[in-house]
């Protein structure tokens, strides 16, 4: 968990903390728009990779800023 947050931190250092804040929760709603569309758009019912992509996408939009928020704590 420190290596995690000294990465987290030197992103910080070096001013690029919103972008990569983006582009994590990019692949997050990324990640959760397919697990949707896999669950929606298919004729079987709720499978592992809908469901695992779902939560995945989850995890991914609200990480960003937990992290950030530990970093600034730390």
């Amino acid at each position: 968990m420190d290596e995690l947050l000294d990465a987290v931190d030197l992103v910080a250092d070096l001013g690029f903390e919103s972008v990569v804040a983006w582009l994590i929760r990019a692949v997050g709603l990324v990640s959760l728009l397919g697990g949707l569309a896999l669950w929606l758009l298919t004729e079987t019912g709720l499978l592992w990779i809908p469901a695992g992509l779902i939560a995945v996408g989850l995890v991914l939009l609200v990480v960003p800023s937990l992290l950030l928020a530990l970093a600034e704590f730390a």
